[in-house]
């Protein structure tokens, strides 16, 4: 580390080198240096045959697999084509960096591909390359059937659908009104003010028919939903005045919430018919059918859905009959924390028809891990349960239900190994002849062929770069597809990050976590540490997988470059482990906040081992739930926790979504939300904490953050603030545009960037930052 001096020689400024080298590890700085670590297989249709871009430090090659030929190898002959295309359009083009894309092969002798927006085709003898048509995409705001005869989607409120070939509409509703319209999202949505602001086109929330003759949807009633205000504090142009935006946006303990009304439209019957089932609550993540809540049988014979509580505390599973729209409860469970029949994420993949109109597979936590179950459809019976055991199923990824087989991603099953990697198995329906597909230590990430015959596989860790694979779909190896190459980070002086395990508060739980340390990491010195939190309880803080451009890990990686070791933690009352070990902050317990406790016990145990990590300067920070956590720490360990920057918390569930406090904390009922608020905690304030809120972050209202900066106030307690304008819960300004968005990487604000660099630099590091201003990601092409 460099440094600047005083006459005394003491250290007592970092300089512009030392915040370039860290900023050399912003993720779209190191994206480039990241070769293989995501391997994406295209499918050819009507087969299993793929292609796939294989890069290397010269550039990019395109790979073309024929799994049952055993073949692999280039997709053409780059150089001839690149030579095609430079006398075809008149500019250079270089073999091994074409930019092509959406390859497809009509036959062994013809590619067809996008260039500069056509459609061109090449003959492979030849190497003589024509322009075509326009390359035409479907319009975001709309969804096709699996057909492609229709296109559906929104005007005013109504649902319509439109033939593709001719453009004919058919409008399907004619009686939408405000706030009780068709197939669209609740205004508590997670961005619906900016989206609104960048023009973004949401598309219809509906699902096809396998068949595409019907569509389900809802009716979306929100119109008692309580509503929220944002202010813009810079006006447009040509105005001097704020604008104060609405929305719709429901707390804990409001009488109404956003429901839908199930509905079936027939397009050949011209029939409405709506679904027997009590409307469903429509959360503000996305479409009740990409969270797979509601679905179509693989027949189009029944439909089914999943019908929560508003607090999860009970849960059916209803069967449809499409034509009369009867339903009936096949499964239904109840307990007193949530029974949501999957782990907590955007889709539910753990609920599944089995195909043959005959059985249903189920999730469920009742044995205290999570489960698969076999329901038979006609009777609602219990027929087996699938899996058992102290780990828990994570994923169904494939039914073969000819053969008999289920394919899953199951964790914490293999002896010896962190519990959160993720491997496919295989077992027969009833549970017979489990076994394992993917053998290596590591987290995995399949992806089957279109057949099922066969499956990509990429595995890695964070301290193993990706391997991807292909098998058999009985785990066979057939490839080597590729090997991340991660040599430009190497030669930067990057070191690996560390996995740990260490005891939990009851001696007893083993917790798991990283450490991140500089590149010019010295042994024989002290560290400050920084305690990088993000508390669940629906996902874990810590990545398995190798960190990709889009993973927060290089953001830690930058501040470590700074001078400090960080860490990550998972602590008691996060996922996918034991329901007991997730439901350890649930309830009145919220306030435990992802296993606070255990961070505290964690940092002490890692500290007794390596002297490295000076436990007198330690600081937190996290940004949304870990907003909320890093400002509790410092309010419930004000003697461990020196400084903080919390960004975006959500400091009070009583003024958060009511889908999220209800599904953790429980109804508001008695005092089950009174120790969670950290509003009531600000008199503990001791140590340095600097909040931080967009301006206009219609997922956690500043409120929250002005709340807290009232009591702090009102407590005689110093503390920093900073609002920044025009801002959303990312920190993406919507003056940017839509195309801004799209590309958006969270938290990646230079501004925001540097202020809490130099926070933990000033108050924890004990010196004064240089004057910097980080460079933004580059803008969209």
């Amino acid at each position: 580390m460099t440094t600047e001096h005083d006459d005394l020689g003491t250290s007592r400024r970092l300089t512009r080198a030392d915040y370039a080298r860290a900023e050399q590890y912003l993720p779209w700085n190191v994206s480039h240096l990241l070769l293989n670590v995501e391997v994406k297989p295209h499918w050819i249709e009507g087969s299993d045959r793929f292609w796939y871009r294989r890069a290397s430090r010269e550039g990019t090659e395109f790979i073309l697999v024929d799994p049952e030929n055993g073949t692999l190898g280039p997709a053409f002959d780059h150089a001839r084509l690149a030579a095609g295309l430079s006398e075809a359009t008149g500019i250079p083009h270089v073999h091994n960096q074409l930019p092509i894309d959406d390859l497809s092969f009509p036959d062994g002798n013809v590619l067809e591909f996008t260039l500069g927006g056509h459609r061109w085709t090449c003959d492979l003898t030849t190497y003589r390359c024509t322009r075509g048509e326009p390359a035409t995409a479907a319009p975001k705001d709309e969804v096709r059937s699996p057909d492609g005869a229709w296109a559906a989607f929104l005007r005013d409120g109504d649902l319509y659908v439109r033939r593709t070939d001719d453009g004919t509409e058919i409008r399907l509703t004619d009686d939408a009104e405000p706030d009780y319209d068709y197939a669209t999202l609740p205004g508590s949505s997670l961005s619906a003010v900016t989206d609104k602001l960048v023009g973004r086109p949401i598309p219809p929330a509906v699902a096809w028919s396998p068949d595409s003759k019907r569509l389900l949807t809802y009716r979306l009633d929100q119109r008692q939903v309580r509503t929220l205000h944002l202010l813009q504090s810079v006006p447009p142009p040509g105005s001097s005045r704020p604008v104060a935006h609405e929305y719709r946006y429901p707390l804990p303990g409001d009488e109404h919430v956003p429901v839908g009304e199930l509905i079936i439209f027939d397009l050949e019957e011209k029939k409405r018919t709506p679904l027997a089932v009590e409307p469903i609550n429509v959360g503000p993540r996305t479409s009740l059918f990409e969270q797979r809540v509601a679905w179509w049988s693989e027949s189009g014979t029944h439909v089914y859905v999943v019908h929560a509580s508003r607090d999860q505390r009970e849960v059916s599973l209803y069967v449809v009959d499409p034509n009369s729209g009867e339903a009936r409860v096949l499964v239904q469970e109840r307990g007193s924390t949530t029974v949501w029949p999957g782990h907590p994420g955007p889709t539910l993949t753990t609920v599944r028809d089995v195909g043959d109109d005959e059985r249903v597979i189920w999730f469920s936590f009742r044995s205290g891990w999570g489960h698969l179950y076999l329901y038979d459809l006609a009777s609602g019976e219990e027929r087996c349960q699938i899996t058992s055991g102290p780990w828990t199923v994570r994923d169904i990824v494939r039914i073969d239900a000819e053969n008999g087989w289920i394919y899953f991603m199951g964790s914490g099953r293999e002896p010896g190994r962190d519990p959160y990697y993720r491997h496919l198995y295989r077992c027969r329906l009833d549970g017979r002849d489990l076994t394992l597909l993917t053998p290596e230590d590591a987290e995995h990430d399949v992806c089957f062929s279109p057949s099922g015959a066969y499956f990509v596989d990429t595995y890695s860790r964070i301290d193993q770069p990706p391997i991807t694979v292909l098998r058999t779909c009985d785990g066979e190896l057939v490839h080597t597809l590729a090997e991340a190459d991660i040599t430009g980070l190497l030669e930067r002086g990057w070191r690996l990050p560390e996995r740990f395990c260490v005891k939990a508060r009851d001696g007893i739980t083993d917790i798991y976590g990283s450490i991140i340390r500089p590149s010019h990491f010295d042994p024989n010195q002290r560290y400050p540490v920084l305690d990088a939190i993000y508390p669940g309880p629906q996902i874990i803080r810590t990545p398995k997988a190798f960190p990709t451009a889009a993973n927060g890990f290089w953001q830690d990686q930058a501040l470590a470059e700074l001078g400090f070791i960080v860490v990550t933690i998972d602590g008691m009352g996060t996922p996918y482990r034991s329901k007991k070990f997730l439901d350890v902050a649930s309830g009145a317990n919220f306030g435990e906040a992802g296993g606070l406790t255990d961070h505290v016990v964690a940092l002490k145990q890692l500290a007794a081992r390596d002297p490295s990590l000076d436990l007198e300067r330690v600081g937190i920070y996290g940004h949304s739930g870990g907003g909320y956590a890093s400002t509790r720490a410092m309010l419930l360990f004000p003697d461990f926790y020196k400084v903080a920057v919390a960004s975006a918390g959500n400091h009070d569930q009583l003024g958060y979504n009511a889908s999220w406090g209800e599904r953790w904390i429980g109804l508001v009922e008695g005092d089950r939300y009174a120790t969670q608020d950290n509003i009531k905690l600000a008199h503990r304030l001791q140590g340095k904490l600097l909040l931080i809120h967009g301006e206009m972050d219609d997922n956690v209202h500043p409120s929250l953050t002005l709340r807290l900066v009232d009591a702090l106030i009102a407590a005689e307690k110093d503390f920093d603030l900073l609002i920044i304008p025009f801002t959303n819960h990312s920190y993406f300004d919507a003056r940017q545009g839509l195309a801004a968005l799209e590309t958006h990487i969270s938290q990646s604000h230079p501004y925001f960037i540097r202020k809490r660099w130099d926070y933990f630099v000033r108050h924890l590091l004990g010196m004064e930052p240089p004057t910097y201003a980080i460079r933004p990601p580059a803008p969209p092409a």
